[in-house]
């Protein structure tokens, strides 16, 4: 009886990535197809990397990090000290940073990965920070205020939060200031996953 074909072996960060860059897709409603075609590569080298089977460089996450608009940032810090927290607990330490504090606006994905129906994201806004124009996404989305002052218009209504309030909308459009003195620290629950 013939044996299976030997299967390539590959680190657990790597599925995490795999995991991470197949969510983004989905989340974001695009083929396989249509994902190849933007990177100048075949349908089956996006199906491998999505399972798995063949690693990005850093140059195909670069080019993966602007289709789908977000940080490369995103894809690196998969590690764990123990392995059975892989894919289950993120240690404060650990988090994967999502931006930088000259946009005013640093977020770390809570979230060991973007697998799940939903994602965790810690954001912290700084004083004065706004986001200018209303952003719609195709997702349910809830926060709770940590601590500093927050405002959030949802579908045109302002809502002025504090530390210990929380809010929750569903495919409405949206925007965010920061009008206080100090930065203001929201834990953002989305679903579908985004970043």
């Amino acid at each position: 009886m013939p044996r299976p074909a030997a299967q390539p072996q590959t680190e657990p960060g790597e599925h995490l990535l795999a995991g991470d860059i197949r969510a983004l897709r989905k989340a974001r409603g695009l083929t396989l197809a249509e994902i190849a075609l933007k990177l100048g590569r075949s349908v089956g080298w996006v199906s491998q990397v999505e399972r798995g089977l063949s690693m990005p460089s850093l140059a195909d996450m670069r080019a993966f990090a602007a289709l789908f608009d977000v940080p490369i940032s995103l894809f690196f810090g998969h590690d764990v000290e123990d392995e059975r927290e892989r894919g289950v607990v993120v240690r404060a330490g650990r988090r994967r940073a999502l931006g930088t504090s000259e946009t005013g606006l640093v977020e770390e994905l809570l979230s060991p990965d973007l697998g799940g129906s939903f994602e965790m994201v810690r954001s912290e806004f700084a004083a004065g920070a706004e986001l200018a124009a209303p952003n719609l996404r195709q997702t349910e989305e809830a926060g709770y205020v940590v601590s500093g002052v927050f405002e959030i218009e949802i579908d045109g209504i302002w809502h002025r939060l504090t530390a210990g309030d929380s809010f929750r909308f569903e495919k409405k459009p949206h925007r965010w200031r920061n009008p206080g003195t100090e930065p203001a620290v929201v834990i953002w629950v989305v679903s579908p996953p985004v970043y």
